[in-house]
Order: C-alpha cells, then sequence, then structure tokens
C-alpha cells in the first residue's frame, strides 16, 4: 500500500495485487498445474516446429505459410505472457503482481489477442483470393504484400491497447487487492477500483465490437465467398482439396472467436467472474495448443514436410 495527496487529499492506494487462481484442494491445484504445465509444452513445442518447418521447407515459402508461421509465432508469446505465472499461483508461490506488472501482462495478453484476431482475418482473405481469384493469386498477393498485412496487424494490435492501458493505468485502488483470476484479466481487475470504470467499459465494449465483430464478419463473408466458389468446382477432387485448406483456419476461428465473443463483446464487466475465468483458459492454452495440431493434421503440404523432415532425421 502507498499513499499520496491528491488535490489536498490523502489516498491510500494499492501498489501489489494477489491472484486468486483457482481455488480448491491442494490436488485439484495439481491437477490444473500439470493440465497447464504439459498443454503449455505442448503448444510451445507445437507452434515451434510449424516456424521452423515452415522456414526450413522451400516449397511452404508462400504467403499462406508466412501467415501461418506468423500466428504460430503471436501463439507463442501470447501463450507465454499468461501461462509461466499462473503455473507459479497453482503451486501457491508468487501470487503477488505489483501494478506495472498486471498493467504490462494485461497489455500483452490484450495486444497479442487482437494481433491474432487480425492475422486471421488476413488468413481468411488470403484464402478467399487463393480460391475465388486463382489465376489472380500470385499478381495480388506476394510475400512483400504479406509482410505488410503482418506487421499492419501487429502494430494495430499494439496500438489498439495503448489508450485502454493507459486509462487503467490512472485508476485507483484503495480496497481489496485479490484478482479472482490467473492472470490481470480487464474484468477480474477493474471491479477492484475504487474510481469509476464507466468509460473503460465502453471502451472495451467499443473495441470488442470494432477488432472481434468486424474480424469475424470479414471471415465469414470470405468464407460465404470460398463456399460458394468451392460448391462450384466441377470435380469432387478439387472441391475436397479446397475444402481441406480452409477447414483447419475454419476450426480455430470458431473456437477463438466463440470465446472471445462470450468474454468482452457485452456492455458491462457484470459476468460470472468464475465463467469468466473457466473460457479465459480457452484462449489463453486451448487455442495455441489446438492451433499446431489442426494445422498440420488437416494440411497435406505440411504434414509432407513434417514426414520428409522426420525421414531426413
Amino acid at each position: 500500500m502507498g499513499e499520496h495527496n491528491q488535490g489536498g487529499q490523502n489516498e491510500t492506494t494499492v501498489t501489489e495485487f494477489i491472484l486468486l487462481g483457482f481455488p480448491g484442494s491442494l490436488n485439484f491445484k495439481m491437477f490444473i498445474f500439470s493440465l497447464f504445465l504439459i498443454m503449455y509444452i505442448l503448444s510451445v513445442a507445437g507452434n515451434l516446429s510449424i516456424i521452423i518447418l515452415v522456414v526450413t521447407t522451400s516449397r511452404l515459402h508462400t504467403p499462406m505459410y508466412f501467415f501461418l508461421c506468423s500466428l504460430s509465432f503471436v501463439e507463442i508469446w501470447y501463450t507465454t505472457n499468461v501461462v509461466p505465472k499462473a503455473l507459479a499461483i497453482f503451486l501457491g508461490r508468487s501470487r503477488s503482481i505489483s501494478f506495472s506488472g498486471c498493467i504490462l501482462q494485461m497489455y500483452f495478453a490484450f495486444s497479442f489477442g487482437i494481433t491474432q484476431h487480425f492475422l486471421l482475418t488476413v488468413m481468411a482473405y488470403d484464402r478467399y483470393l487463393a480460391i475465388c481469384y486463382p489465376l489472380h493469386y500470385s499478381t495480388i498477393m506476394d510475400i512483400k504484400l504479406a509482410c505488410k498485412l503482418v506487421v499492419g496487424c501487429w502494430i494495430c494490435g499494439f496500438l489498439s491497447m495503448s489508450i485502454l492501458a493507459y486509462l487503467i493505468s490512472r485508476l485507483s485502488f484503495c480496497g481489496p487487492n485479490v484478482i479472482n483470476h490467473f492472470f490481470c484479466n480487464i474484468d477480474s481487475w477493474i471491479v477492484l477500483s475504487c474510481s469509476d470504470t464507466r468509460d473503460i467499459e465502453i471502451l472495451v465494449f467499443a473495441l470488442s465490437i470494432i477488432v472481434i465483430l468486424c474480424t469475424f464478419a470479414i471471415i465469414l463473408l470470405s468464407y460465404m465467398y470460398i463456399i460458394s466458389t468451392i460448391l462450384h468446382i466441377p470435380s469432387a477432387k478439387g472441391q475436397q482439396k479446397a475444402f481441406s485448406t480452409c477447414l483447419s483456419h475454419l476450426a480455430i476461428v470458431i473456437i477463438l472467436y466463440g470465446s472471445t465473443i462470450f468474454l468482452y463483446v457485452k456492455p458491462s464487466k457484470q459476468t460470472s467472474l468464475e465463467m469468466t475465468k473457466i473460457v479465459n483458459i480457452l484462449n489463453a492454452i486451448v487455442t495455441p495448443f489446438l492451433n499446431p495440431f489442426i494445422y498440420t493434421l488437416r494440411n497435406k503440404e505440411v504434414k509432407e514436410a513434417l514426414r520428409n523432415a522426420l525421414h531426413w532425421r
């Protein structure tokens, strides 16, 4: 706790927070710890494998795999920002986090999350061009444009969160300091503030509408055109090949957007914090964990490259 004078008034402020994690018996905490640890290791290893595979296989040096590589890179950082601290909390160690530490963790978690949404949108646009305009695809989409789009996704992702992080840094915390979550999530954190948080809630809602619903609408529209085009392909084999390149992307989109729409597209923070924690596991652990497996299992080129790499070893 610290004290500062503001407009002639002494105000006690909280400078450190306690992350609650998942309360329960020791056995339950060890189960959660083991689950998070295994999924985190597999997630990082799987996404890292995709990056190495794409970088070392010249046949995969195309915009589609460059986007996949970028998504894997974001997934590694996103889960690394949240999980190691959560593991320490589950063990009953290092449950405290400073005010600035909380701001940074929240800022990076949401910046990586927003970047992830923009990347999935760019990937949908790439598939739309490849399937709906196959003859013009190589002239429209090249590595140079792919690089610009990825850099744009990162810049937009990190700039989008800057104003929100600044506003949260201005909040006063003068009461309880226990955050009912396994990381510094906006909802679980701002309920502790003794300041008026309505402006922040409105901004979170507006940002969620713009980022989540707008990108989701673009992805849906892209896939409506893609499915319409695929259904007009005369051969069944051609249809199957076109669908196989899209299904993996769609699976990730459904899981990610299902959880983020539930968590953030709402006008108030008054959702059950226990439910928020459970759904956040999908974002922080499950999606990064599934990403490499879905893409490798559904994609013939990646599977072949993986087989060749293992055979060469």
